[in-house]
């Protein structure tokens, strides 16, 4: 095996790190095969570490941005598929991915599923060469995950960089204005942007945050994108769109729109641009982007 961390993250702990790795390497050791545990700091070094691969099981630990990472990586590589199924152990911030796996969110838990565990096919989204494993936003999520970025580095300091999330969350939704976005999903018009979006999010997993259920029927094997619009702006209404989060309510709203397909396009019809948060990572402004699912692009091992 070859066990990925990035040795940057704030919240790969390395207590946590260190325990799975004296596990699987007692587990490998115990097999006759080999164990090697890489810290990579940057992206130079993540690629450096999978051209190492040469046919071990990779297992990545981390949160969503280092699994997103280490799929872009492999995917730009043309080797994603080849690799096999890669194994997950959940020590990031929100390990949103790892939820909608049913992946125990314990370190030493989920270092067993990936001995115990079973190869499941994963969908990607693919927006011209950029790739989401979980979900993408556009609009208020965006904002929110730049907003919770710069609280999580602060907080980090302090020990408290899971609290970044929500508070970005808290403070975009106070400040963004909505956007006149035009939304299709698989050529039909979701949304003709006439009216203000606060919000579209695009989801193969179904929670995002940490564990708030944003797009609740989102399943990672079926083939489709869930598509999430939020329309309207209001202050009532954001409050009670955030209140409906936790438990998936807020899909209900008269206000919320739902779609399912195999391709999602946003335009911005005013023309103004829009950024867009790619599994926490942040890119654009953009006018136009389109998304497509591709089926059976990956593997992970998911508890049997």
């Amino acid at each position: 095996m070859l066990a990925v961390v990035n040795s940057s993250a704030g919240t790969a702990y390395r207590r946590s790190v260190d325990a799975v790795a004296s596990f699987l390497a007692s587990a490998a050791g115990r097999h006759g095969s080999s164990f090697e545990l890489a810290r990579t700091a940057d992206l130079d070094e993540l690629d450096s570490a999978l051209n190492g691969l040469d046919g071990r099981r990779l297992v990545l630990l981390g949160g969503d941005g280092s699994i997103h990472a280490a799929v872009q990586c492999l995917q730009q590589k043309g080797s994603l598929a080849a690799v096999g199924p890669i194994g997950i152990i959940p020590v990031g911030t929100g390990n949103d991915l790892a939820r909608s796996l049913d992946i125990p969110l314990d370190a030493l838990k989920a270092a067993e599923c990936v001995l115990s565990g079973r190869a499941r096919t994963m969908e990607l989204l693919l927006s011209e060469d950029r790739v989401a494993v979980n979900a993408v936003h556009v609009g208020i999520g965006a904002d929110a995950a730049a907003k919770g970025a710069e609280a999580k580095k602060k907080l980090s300091r302090f020990k408290a960089g899971k609290l970044g999330y929500p508070l970005g969350a808290v403070a975009a939704g106070v400040s963004s204005p909505g956007w006149n976005l035009s939304v299709r999903v698989d050529g039909e018009l979701l949304h003709d942007g006439s009216r203000p979006l606060l919000m579209a999010a695009l989801g193969l997993g179904g929670t995002v945050g940490g564990g708030a259920r944003l797009i609740p029927a989102a399943n990672p094997h079926d083939g489709f994108v869930d598509v999430v619009l939020w329309e309207s702006v209001g202050p009532a209404a954001r409050v009670g769109y955030a209140l409906g989060l936790k438990d998936g309510d807020h899909a209900r709203r008269s206000d919320v729109r739902i779609g399912r397909g195999q391709t999602v396009e946003v335009t911005a019809i005013d023309g103004n641009g829009f950024r867009v948060s790619n599994d926490g990572e942040l890119w654009g402004p953009f006018t136009d982007r389109r998304w497509d699912v591709v089926c059976d692009a990956w593997q992970v091992i998911a508890p049997k």
